[in-house]
Protein backbone atom coordinates (compact mmCIF):
# COMPACT_ATOMS: atom_id res chain seq x y z
CA UNK A 1 0.00 0.00 0.00
CA UNK A 2 1.20 3.31 -1.39
CA UNK A 3 2.43 6.04 1.78
CA UNK A 4 0.74 9.10 -0.26
CA UNK A 5 -1.76 10.02 -2.86
CA UNK A 6 -0.73 12.87 -5.76
CA UNK A 7 -4.24 13.84 -6.03
CA UNK A 8 -4.84 16.64 -9.62
CA UNK A 9 -8.35 18.66 -10.12
CA UNK A 10 -9.27 18.08 -13.47
CA UNK A 11 -12.49 19.23 -14.20
CA UNK A 12 -13.97 22.18 -12.62
CA UNK A 13 -16.86 21.90 -9.53
CA UNK A 14 -18.82 24.55 -11.89
CA UNK A 15 -22.64 22.41 -11.97
CA UNK A 16 -21.40 20.32 -9.87
CA UNK A 17 -24.03 19.47 -6.66
CA UNK A 18 -22.87 21.25 -3.08
CA UNK A 19 -21.13 17.92 -1.89
CA UNK A 20 -19.08 17.33 -5.06
CA UNK A 21 -17.77 21.30 -4.35
CA UNK A 22 -17.28 20.73 -0.34
CA UNK A 23 -15.42 17.15 -0.90
CA UNK A 24 -13.24 18.70 -3.35
CA UNK A 25 -12.25 21.84 -0.89
CA UNK A 26 -11.69 19.69 1.84
CA UNK A 27 -9.04 17.07 -0.33
CA UNK A 28 -7.07 21.11 -0.42
CA UNK A 29 -7.92 21.42 -4.16
CA UNK A 30 -9.60 25.02 -4.76
CA UNK A 31 -8.14 25.63 -8.57
CA UNK A 32 -8.35 23.49 -11.66
CA UNK A 33 -5.10 21.73 -12.22
CA UNK A 34 -3.44 22.38 -9.22
CA UNK A 35 -2.16 19.33 -7.27
CA UNK A 36 -2.05 18.33 -3.68
CA UNK A 37 -0.21 15.32 -1.92
CA UNK A 38 -2.10 13.05 1.09
CA UNK A 39 -1.56 10.69 3.15
CA UNK A 40 -3.25 7.49 1.68
CA UNK A 41 -5.91 6.80 4.39
CA UNK A 42 -9.43 5.55 4.39
CA UNK A 43 -10.97 9.17 4.83
CA UNK A 44 -9.49 10.32 1.75
CA UNK A 45 -9.81 7.40 -0.16
CA UNK A 46 -13.58 7.52 0.46
CA UNK A 47 -13.58 10.90 -1.17
CA UNK A 48 -11.22 10.44 -3.44
CA UNK A 49 -14.00 7.46 -5.11
CA UNK A 50 -17.11 10.41 -4.48
CA UNK A 51 -15.88 12.54 -7.07
CA UNK A 52 -13.20 10.18 -8.99
CA UNK A 53 -14.83 11.61 -12.28
CA UNK A 54 -13.41 14.96 -11.60
CA UNK A 55 -9.62 14.08 -10.15
CA UNK A 56 -6.42 12.41 -11.82
CA UNK A 57 -5.04 10.25 -8.94
CA UNK A 58 -1.41 8.68 -8.43
CA UNK A 59 -0.11 6.38 -5.65
CA UNK A 60 3.08 7.49 -4.47
CA UNK A 61 5.48 4.57 -3.21
CA UNK A 62 7.90 5.55 -0.08
CA UNK A 63 10.80 3.82 -1.36
CA UNK A 64 13.20 3.99 1.81
CA UNK A 65 15.09 0.68 2.25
Amino acid sequence: MSAAVKITLRKSVIGRPEKHRRTVQSLGLRKLNRTVVLKNTPWVRGMIHKISHLLEVEDIVNETQ
